[in-house]
């Protein structure tokens, strides 16, 4: 148990709140929701910033409860968007909206029992039974269109972008909506947002307040940017997603090892649920040896353990190793053809048949005649280096140039050879 807002003041998550909400959380177990665009069957680390504020909201005792927009994932919200999204037909939105719980369930207690549990709702249940004149008789005429307009999302668009269709515009009424429902029917009295949808979430409390003259609270946290200006979250390749098969776990892990130090200060708070003081030693230590990234290392254990596991994370430790040259044949062999292929990206590629393979006597030849000199482009040259001790196999150094070929190989069809300290080569065998 602790204060939510404290909590958040001091990690650097709050942005914008209305009046009187550090109060009333005081009054005991409260329900705040969060909302998250179905847009895609994964989410990315750019959304992680609204799962951790669900999560602190629960971790201080209160009850969060995650809404997948199966219905607003159909429109599209404009707001700071330059132009409008495509539509997402209803199978698609269903896929990416299951995909959606499973990952959400790694982070959130949804334990049946536990009084404060997660919940977690589709706004498609409620808004696919609502008809067009029901909707704009019973909910539209209590929000002006001059209110709609105000709203600065909305006035940049206008101002900026390529014009709003009433689908967008209609946005901010229906996400008013989910709120007004979720505080009728389910109790919840908070909506949680980045800073960018203060618009949309105060609508909701209009809402309340003019349908049935509840009160309702807002609270928002700061949208992510990177020291150098750059979008947080996006690499040369694009996002990073928290679906194994679209960011693997290596590359994720390597995404928070290498952010920048001034970043990393601010990350650690931000993406790990590690306490006050283990932060501050943390920094301290950081600072008395920032070669060492010891904050990088700290926040890429902790979040892609969170998100992976311990397992898939000692699998990113031992294949940073051994791009890096600290490690074992053992630790080359364990890791999956995923994890390898990911951590050699990029690094040139010869194939051998099995049959060539087989025939092929030793060494020397087969860095050189069987790889068509990728490797080595004369068997004198290949000799050399070998004698020289400047040619490994599977991270074993090859000192005899007549070795037999006794290699295992990784995965079943792959060999590593490493010429000199950086230069990788990968032999399929197929």
């Amino acid at each position: 148990m602790n204060n939510f807002i404290d909590e958040l003041r001091w990690r650097g998550m709050l942005q914008d709140m209305t009046p009187d909400i550090e109060e009333y959380l005081k009054k005991g177990m409260a329900s705040a929701y969060l909302g998250f665009d179905p847009t895609a069957d994964s989410l990315h680390i750019g959304h992680l910033v609204g799962v951790m504020t669900l999560l602190h909201f629960q971790r201080a005792g209160h009850k969060p409860y995650a809404l997948v927009g199966g219905a607003t994932g159909m429109i599209g919200d404009p707001s700071f968007k330059s132009a409008e999204r495509n539509l997402l037909d209803k199978k698609t939105l269903d896929h990416n909206v299951e995909c959606l719980k499973k990952q959400l369930a790694k982070f959130l207690n949804f334990n049946e029992g536990d009084k404060n549990k997660a919940e977690l709702v589709n706004n498609y249940d409620w808004m696919s039974k609502f008809s067009f004149l029901e909707f704009i008789r019973d909910v539209g005429k209590y929000i002006t269109v001059n209110y709609m307009m105000a709203k600065d999302s909305v006035k940049r668009r206008l101002e900026e972008g390529s014009g709003l269709s009433f689908t967008e515009f209609s946005y901010q009424l229906i996400q008013g909506y989910d709120f007004y429902h979720l505080w009728k029917n389910h109790g919840v009295s908070i909506q949680l947002g980045g800073s960018d949808q203060w618009g949309n979430i105060v609508t909701g409390t209009e809402l309340i307040r003019k349908m049935e003259g509840g009160s309702a609270y807002a609270l928002t946290v700061p949208l992510i940017t990177k020291a150098d200006g750059s979008k947080f979250g996006k690499t040369e390749s694009g996002s990073v997603w928290l679906d194994p098969e679209k960011t693997s776990p290596y590359a994720f892990y390597q995404f928070w090892l290498n952010v920048s130090d001034e970043d990393a200060a601010k990350y650690i708070r931000i993406f790990t649920v590690l306490d006050r003081q283990t932060i501050e030693n943390l920094e301290k230590e950081h600072g008395d040896a920032p070669h060492l990234r010891i904050l990088q290392k700290a926040i890429a254990k902790e979040v892609t353990i969170m998100v992976h596991g311990e397992q898939e994370y000692e699998m990113a430790l031992k294949a940073s190793a051994i791009l890096f040259g600290k490690s074992s044949t053992e630790d080359l062999a364990s890791l999956d053809e995923r994890t390898f292929l990911q951590v050699f990206d990029g690094v040139p590629q010869a194939i051998v048949s099995k049959e060539e393979f087989e025939k092929t006597t030793n060494i020397v030849d087969l860095l050189s005649e069987k790889t068509e000199g990728m490797i080595f482009p004369s068997k004198g040259e290949a000799r050399k280096m070998i004698l020289g001790g400047g040619v490994s196999i599977n991270k074993e150094k090859i000192s005899d140039p007549n070795s037999p070929l006794s290699f295992t190989l990784l995965q079943g069809k792959y060999l590593l050879v490493q010429k000199g300290k950086k230069q990788y080569y990968i032999i399929s065998i197929i």
